[in-house]
C-alpha cells in the first residue's frame, strides 16, 4: 500500500540542496505558505545553502542529521547519486519526501530507497510537474474516454537550449557519476513519464544517443522509441541543445489526433497560450478544435505545483498523486533506452524494479 500521513499544519520542512535549481521554487512555496514552516537548509556547498538561507529567510544548517531530527518533511534536490544516501536517512528519522526527479541513477538504488520507505512508514512522493498541468489531464481525458481512438503513436519532444552555453559545461548535470547520464535521462525523463501515465507499461525500447553538438562528455541528444502491448510505438526525444522548437506532445489515434506545444524551455516562447489543438473524426476535415486551456508552464508556477501538492497530501492524509513506483518506473525506462543505445539492441524493460508500497 502507499504510505500516508496526517499532519497538523504548519508542517516543519527542510531543503536538502540547492544543486538541483528547482529547489528555489520549492523553497518559495514552503517560505510562503502559512501551512509551513521552512525550518532550515542544508547543502554539501556551505556557501551555495547559506546565500540559499539568506534568500528563503530561514537557517543554514550545517549537519544533515540534524536537520533532518528537527523537521517532518524535506523537499529533496541534491545530485541524483546522493538520493537514495539522503532517502535512507530521512526515513531513519520518519521524514517524509518529495524528491526531485530523476529518483536515482540506478535500478540498485531505485531498490535502496523502496526498501527505505516501505521499510519506515514515511511517504514518499517523486516530483513530476507535468502530472499537474491542466492541459496534460486534458489529452488524458481524451485518451482514456477513446475519442482519438486506439491510440497508434505518441511523440514527445522535451528539450531546452542550456548546453549550448559554455558555461552549462561546469553544472554536476554534465558528470554522469553524479547525474547519471545527460539529456536523455535528466529531460527525457519528464516525458518518459509522461508517455507511461497516457499509454501504460511499455514492454520494449531501442534508442540512439549522440554528444557531437555540444561536447559535454554527457549525451546530449536521446531519441527512444518504446513499444507498447498491442503495437502503439512513443517516440521520445530529449536535447540540451535545441534553440527553437514548436510541437511538444502528439498523440495519434484512428479517430484523432491531439497536438500541444509550447511545454518545453525550447518551444515556450513560441506557442500561443491556448497550445493544444484536436481533431476527430466528428469534426470537419481541414478544423481543429482549439480547448480553453492555458497551459501551466505558460501561467507560470510550474514546478511549485509538487510542493503544493505535498503540502495537501501530508495534511490531508491522501496518497500521493505522484508516487514512488512512478518514478522508478520512468527511471526504469530510460536505463533500459542507455542500454538499447549502448549495445543496439531492442531491450525489453524490466517489470522486476518496482515499489513494494504501491
Amino acid at each position: 500500500m502507499i504510505n500516508t500521513a496526517n499532519i497538523k499544519p504548519p508542517i516543519r520542512i527542510g531543503m536538502v540542496s540547492f544543486a538541483h535549481y528547482h529547489a528555489n521554487f520549492w523553497s518559495e512555496v514552503f517560505r510562503d505558505s502559512p501551512e509551513t514552516n521552512l525550518v532550515g537548509i542544508w547543502d554539501s556547498n556551505k556557501a551555495r545553502g547559506q546565500n540559499a538561507a539568506n534568500t528563503y529567510e530561514t537557517e543554514y544548517v550545517a549537519d544533515l542529521e540534524e536537520l533532518l531530527s528537527q523537521v517532518d518533511a524535506i523537499g529533496l534536490c541534491n545530485e541524483t547519486s546522493f538520493h537514495a544516501d539522503v532517502i535512507e536517512k530521512a526515513a531513519a528519522h520518519g521524514v517524509h519526501v518529495l524528491c526531485e526527479k530523476p529518483l536515482a541513477t540506478s535500478n540498485l538504488e531505485c531498490d535502496r530507497i523502496i526498501d527505505a520507505v516501505q521499510n519506515s512508514g514515511i511517504v514518499f512522493q517523486q516530483s513530476f510537474p507535468k502530472r499537474f498541468d491542466a492541459v496534460n489531464h486534458e489529452i488524458k481525458r481524451l485518451i482514456d474516454s477513446e475519442a482519438l481512438g486506439r491510440i497508434t503513436l505518441m511523440r514527445v519532444r522535451h528539450c531546452h537550449f542550456y548546453g549550448l552555453d559554455p558555461e552549462f559545461s561546469k553544472e554536476w548535470h554534465t558528470d554522469a557519476t553524479l547525474s547519471g547520464g545527460g539529456a536523455l535521462i535528466d529531460e527525457g525523463i519528464h516525458g518518459a513519464d509522461l508517455i507511461r501515465w497516457f499509454l501504460g507499461e511499455p514492454l520494449s525500447v531501442m534508442a540512439m544517443l549522440s554528444e557531437d553538438a555540444a561536447q559535454l562528455g554527457v549525451d546530449d541528444l536521446g531519441l527512444a522509441v518504446f513499444r507498447f502491448e498491442g503495437g502503439a510505438l512513443a517516440e521520445l526525444v530529449s536535447s540540451s541543445t535545441i534553440q527553437a522548437a514548436d510541437s511538444s506532445v502528439e498523440v495519434f489515434g484512428t479517430k484523432g489526433s491531439a497536438i500541444l506545444s509550447g511545454v518545453d524551455l525550447a518551444s515556450k516562447d513560441f506557442s500561443p497560450e491556448k497550445s493544444l489543438k484536436v481533431y476527430t473524426d466528428e469534426l470537419r476535415r481541414g478544423s481543429w478544435t482549439i480547448p480553453d486551456i492555458v497551459t501551466q508552464f505558460k501561467k507560470g508556477e510550474f514546478h511549485q505545483q509538487n510542493a503544493l501538492s505535498f503540502v495537501r497530501t501530508l495534511i490531508e492524509g491522501t496518497p500521493p498523486p505522484v508516487t514512488l513506483e512512478d518514478g522508478c518506473r520512468s527511471l526504469a525506462m530510460i536505463l533500459a533506452a542507455y542500454e538499447a543505445a549502448n549495445t543496439g539492441q531492442v531491450v525489453a524493460i524490466s517489470g522486476t524494479t518496482q515499489s513494494k508500497n504501491s
